[in-house]
């Protein structure tokens, strides 16, 4: 049960949606590490749309790659960016000013290579890290890439920059005033209460803790954030664990015989504490690695069962899979259907 809905929520079987907006508005923020694998963490969730789409979405601003919820990166509708900045703001700077104070930065030297980072962008579309780092040693400040990291972070989470036009493949920086139209502004319960439900609407069924564990949320926050939509959840006991459905799930059954080459940091796995329910244990270290490192994975009716990738060959890519159980019996042709969608979007 808790596979099928989750396969269901996420629009891994039945996708609703045409454009990345709309998918990331509904998930409510994807993790999106691996530059060229969120790409395909988006693509494989919509109805149809190749990487051209993907690129085109982030080109204009529609999806955003930035730090807003717990300081890695995630993609968030534009619409949404600053709500979910404000939200989020007090939680996130003690810690980004914490780690720059353990590299001798100060908050007044953060504050003003911020206005000089504001500056440097103005009326561009997009820069590099690289590129910022450069002018700003052209304006007598020599900054390593760890400590750029630091202060771009700072410059995120206090609404002054965003993701830009992409360059030669590569992320960019741009203005946030200039990449998206203003918005009206949500009280901090709305936002709170928005947050909560979009969660549980796409990730169904999950846990307090699981909540916790994908929005960077205080267990309080969290808490309080439950009880704003508490009228849109039913509660069940699943093994030792209360979990959260939301109740437009409450009728899902099992779905046909599936598979799905999903990315590495795909919210099917990384977006909950407890994994279990999808994944055996002892097969933990087979998706992901004791440092965060989360692996490409074959998911087969509901389970993670094998790990994928893909190799550059002279005409375009190879794929290579193989599964946890050397002996698993699987449909082949599911897989060789799941294996030519992932090419086929490489090449749309």
């Amino acid at each position: 049960m808790i596979p099928a809905t989750r396969i269901t929520a996420q629009q891994l079987t039945q996708p609703q949606f045409e454009t990345p907006g709309q998918l990331i508005q509904w998930m409510g923020a994807m993790q999106a590490q691996e530059y060229s694998m969120m790409k395909w963490a988006v693509g494989m969730w919509l109805i149809s749309g190749g990487l051209t789409h993907i690129n085109d979405a982030l080109n204009r601003g529609e999806i955003l790659r930035i730090h807003v919820m717990r300081p890695t990166w995630h993609l968030v509708a534009a619409e949404d960016i600053r709500w979910m900045t404000e939200l989020n703001r007090s939680r996130l700077r003690p810690s980004i000013l914490s780690w720059a104070k353990e590299k001798g930065i100060t908050s007044e030297f953060s504050l003003l290579v911020n206005r000089m980072i504001e500056k440097i962008l103005e009326g561009i579309p997009g820069m590099t890290k690289t590129e910022i780092i450069t002018e700003l040693q052209h304006q007598g400040v020599a900054l390593d890439t760890s400590m750029m990291n630091c202060f771009l972070m700072l410059a995120e989470i206090e609404g002054l920059v965003c993701s830009g036009v992409e360059k030669n493949g590569k992320h960019t920086y741009a203005p946030l005033e200039e990449r998206v139209a203003p918005t009206p502004a949500l009280t901090r319960e709305e936002a709170l209460a928005k947050l909560t439900r979009r969660y549980f609407q796409s990730h169904s069924p999950a846990t307090l803790q699981d909540f916790v564990w994908w929005s960077g949320l205080t267990l309080t926050k969290a808490r309080k954030g439950i009880s704003l939509i508490e009228k849109e959840l039913n509660r069940e006991r699943f093994r030792d664990d209360q979990m959260y459905i939301h109740h437009s799930w409450s009728e899902i059954t099992c779905c046909d015989t599936h598979l799905h080459l999903l990315p590495s940091y795909n919210e099917y796995l990384i977006s909950y504490k407890d994994r279990t329910h999808v994944l055996p244990l002892e097969y933990y270290r087979k998706a992901f690695n004791t440092y965060g490192i989360f692996y490409p994975v074959i998911v087969y009716n509901g389970q993670v069962a094998g790990n994928w990738n893909r190799t550059k060959t002279g005409k375009g890519f190879r794929l290579e899979t193989s599964f946890f159980e050397p002996t698993f019996r699987f449909n082949k042709e599911l897989l060789q259907e799941a294996e030519k969608r992932y090419l086929s979007f490489l090449e749309g």
